[in-house]
């Protein structure tokens, strides 16, 4: 099962990919709490509202983003099927 990581205010995303059978963590707003999850994540959809969702513009994670800006939850699954079959 897929873990992926979905940014506070994606609660629509959150709901179908659970439905879907993904695993979803949602991340909050503190950059503190939310450095310890991303290690464990496939993947994380972030709303878009800034450029920079987990406030440093040098973090690193391996887990491939998706912005779900003007995305649907549908197309958002299908850019993390896409993403994280790689």
């Amino acid at each position: 099962m897929k873990k992926i990581g979905v940014e506070k205010g994606l609660d629509n995303v959150a709901e179908f990919l659970t439905n879907e059978g993904y695993s979803v963590q949602m991340l909050s707003e503190s950059i503190d709490d939310n450095i310890s999850k991303l290690d464990g994540l496939d993947a994380i959809v972030a709303a878009g509202y800034n450029t920079n969702m987990l406030g440093y513009s040098d973090t690193e994670t391996k887990a491939p983003v998706v912005n779900a800006s003007g995305l649907s939850p549908q197309e958002v699954k299908d850019m993390l099927d896409r993403q994280t079959s790689r």
